[in-house]
């Protein structure tokens, strides 16, 4: 068996490895995007405390991390992306 073949048989064996597997990426791509924020933030001089740093890391909604990092482009401060 190679890996990442495999073809489970079962009905409920594929839903539940499917769903395990979207959500593996869903984090994975909300980490990524977490990154970029704060790398965008920094990169543009504003302020990033270790509470924002938590707030960001604990945010899994990834069209949430999307309108912080639009903002982020044009924003002065961290109140401006984060409506603080």
């Amino acid at each position: 068996m190679t890996a990442g073949t495999y073809k489970y048989k079962s009905e409920f064996a594929r839903r539940y490895f499917s769903r395990g597997e979207a959500e593996g990426q869903a984090r994975g791509e909300a980490k990524g995007d977490a990154k970029a924020l704060l790398a965008v933030l920094r990169s543009r001089g504003i302020t990033v405390d270790e509470s924002t740093v938590a707030r960001v890391g604990a945010c899994t909604d990834i069209e949430q991390l999307d309108v912080w990092l639009v903002r982020a482009a044009t924003a002065c401060s961290a109140s401006e992306v984060f409506g603080v």
